[in-house]
């Protein structure tokens, strides 16, 4: 009956325009909501061989075992390599606290993904695999019972005696019954959509909420960081470039070291002692307090923690004094400095 049709050799039963709407909605839900969620998971879950294993544990009904994520990993490294630098170097130091701004991001991005797979993503599987399968299965009952019923109106035509023709008037009755009576309860399954799209309305918003909290965790962590990192003297992060910026001057050091003591838990030169090592008189002792890289032959490269011998000279920049260590004498960032008393 179905070929028949195709070919135009047969009568088609039409259904109404409201079922017909009905029906395309219900298509057009279940295509973008596919698209939509396997986006999503791509988004939250970047690895597809692990979306394949989690999709694989998921099937046998078993938890996925957990795994580090890239943040997670990228800051184990970065705390691994600052301890093996040393703690008490100012790079070792700016590793281990990146490290440890990675892992938080990590566990948030874990967070994130959690939410998400239980507040967005199942419902819209739930759909896919539950009330649009159940929409599908009416749906092909419809057409059986369509074809049904355009078979009964062809034999009703051909039927020439009056025995036959009688017989195939109650089949017709039968069928059209049995249609209409399929096609109500497609209708009122198809009508359901618009109360999935309230449902998924409020799912989109659950995920919403979630990836604001998230950037908004990841923004303060990395505002953290970023504070703890410019207690770092800016001489040493331009120390490898040609042109060498001097260091700033312990009078505008004050504001910042104020400032930034109380977040970054790094030792910060004391004003008091950088105007002390410019005004003595004479050489006095002073620690070196981060490793720094001589940017040219007149000055003098410095390794934390060492002890050297500093002097001020007459028309020497105030930001520098002269540095002695052994026969080496160069010129050294005051910033990197601590008084010796």
């Amino acid at each position: 009956m179905f070929t028949e049709e195709k070919l135009g050799q047969a009568e088609k039963t039409e259904l109404d325009a409201h079922l017909e709407n009905l029906l395309s909605k219900a298509e057009c839900t279940k295509i973008w909501t596919e698209k939509i969620m396997k986006q999503t998971e791509v988004l939250l879950q970047p690895n597809p061989n692990a979306r394949i294993e989690e999709f694989v544990y998921e099937k046998l009904d078993r938890k996925a075992p957990s795994r580090i994520n890239n943040p997670e990993l990228l800051g184990q490294y970065m705390i691994d390599a600052g301890t093996e630098f040393g703690p008490g170097t100012a790079y070792g130091n700016a590793l281990i606290k990146c490290g440890e701004t990675q892992k938080r991001i990590g566990t948030a991005d874990r967070e994130l993904i959690q939410t998400s797979a239980l507040n967005f993503l199942t419902p819209l599987r739930n759909f896919i695999e539950g009330d649009y399968k159940t929409i599908a299965k009416e749906r092909k009952l419809l057409q059986n019972k369509r074809l049904d019923l355009d078979a009964a109106k062809t034999r009703l035509k051909k039927a020439k005696a009056a025995e036959t023709r009688a017989s195939s008037e109650q089949e017709l009755r039968i069928t059209q019954s049995e249609f209409d009576r399929q096609a109500e309860i497609t209708r009122l399954l198809l009508e359901g959509i618009s109360s999935t799209h309230a449902h998924h309305l409020r799912c989109l918003n659950d995920f919403v909420e979630a990836q604001m909290t998230y950037y908004a965790q990841c923004y303060q962590y990395m505002l953290d960081l970023q504070k703890q990192l410019g207690s770092f003297p800016s001489n040493y992060c331009n120390n490898n470039q040609t042109s060498v910026a001097p260091a700033p001057s312990a009078s505008s050091n004050v504001i910042g070291s104020s400032a930034l003591s109380s977040t970054s838990g790094l030792v910060i030169t004391s004003p008091s002692n950088l105007i002390d090592l410019k005004e003595c008189s004479g050489s006095r002792k002073a620690r070196v307090l981060y490793d720094y890289d001589a940017a040219n032959s007149s000055e003098l490269s410095l390794l934390a923690d060492e002890v050297i011998t500093v002097f001020s000279v007459v028309g020497m920049d105030s930001d520098w004094l002269m540095g002695e260590r052994g026969n080496q004498k160069g010129r050294v960032p005051i910033t990197y400095l601590e008084l010796l008393n």
